[in-house]
């Protein structure tokens, strides 16, 4: 197996030093993958992650929200027990995409039960659970072979870990209550949303007056927002539009994330139902 040895690392601050998973970091499932001018991989060097969480700073945090760390990473305390899936440019040894994965085969603490209530969601649903989470790719890379390339990644994943289910925030940069409400009737509207979880976001996650306009709408349907729906489906992101299209289902209403100015939806996918959708729009050599 090639290591990479990534280009310009950053100094490695203290909480690295004082943690030794952070210090002497390993994946617990290696995944490789060489595909044209590119590797697809778990990161399994404390100097990966690194790189992993500084590509996170720079879109999450530079970019997204103009503003920056003393330690010039993003990081939480559910990194140290996940694995992480990185995209790598090749001719440049360069990290383009990342994606944070955290199996129930190594953890029952989850990002997403930080925005939702979900334990019902996850005492109904048997096999193992594959969390996604902190999906982000570098701003000159946005384009659909990067997609498909985490795509591969995660499907490979998912073989290794036995995987039967998908889940996790899928984030559209809003915080416009109409538009919040345009975007939940589209994505009710195409066939995209469930309620059968009974998921909803914790108190301080909630959209204001978003209960309140569903027990409007469900008394008076016509309230319903019905023209120009249309409008919303640029404002759904190009991974979130591919889970869709694989069978993915967002869960009840949205959490409104303060933090990063967005809402998220949490999205279920079942591992069976992807299938042949999968291999038609993303198996392609």
């Amino acid at each position: 197996m090639t290591e990479m040895t990534l280009t310009k690392p950053l100094k490695m601050p203290r909480f690295f030093l004082r943690n030794s998973r952070l210090r002497d970091f390993r994946a617990h499932i290696n995944i490789y993958i060489e595909k044209r001018n590119y590797i697809v991989k778990t990161a399994d060097s404390n100097e990966e992650l690194r790189a992993a969480l500084k590509l996170r700073h720079e879109v999450f945090l530079e970019e997204l929200l103009k503003k920056t760390t003393r330690s010039g990473y993003d990081i939480d305390r559910f990194d140290k027990t996940c694995d992480h899936l990185l995209i790598i440019d090749k001719n440049k040894d360069l990290v383009i995409g990342t994606y944070r994965l955290q199996s129930s085969l190594h953890t029952k603490r989850w990002y997403t039960a930080t925005e939702f209530h979900m334990k019902r969601m996850l005492k109904g649903l048997p096999g193992n659970k594959l969390e996604l989470g902190r999906a982000c790719v570098h701003k000159d890379y946005r384009n659909g072979v990067t997609i498909a390339l985490l795509w591969e990644g995660i499907h490979a994943y998912i073989q290794a870990s036995q995987t039967h289910y998908l889940f996790g925030c899928s984030s559209i940069k809003t915080m416009d209550k109409e538009e919040i409400k345009g975007i939940y009737h589209y994505l009710k509207n195409e066939g995209h949303l469930t309620h059968d979880h009974r998921v909803r976001p914790k108190g301080k996650f909630k959209v204001p007056g978003m209960s309140a306009h569903l027990r409007r709408v469900r008394k008076k349907p016509h309230l319903a927002p019905r023209e120009d729906l249309h409008i919303h489906k640029d404002q759904i992101p190009p991974l979130l539009k591919s889970y869709l299209k694989v069978g993915a289902k967002v869960c009840g209403v949205p959490a409104l994330d303060r933090d990063f100015r967005c809402i998220d939806f949490l999205t279920l996918l079942k591992v069976q139902d992807i299938g042949d959708k999968y291999n038609r729009k993303f198996g392609q050599d």
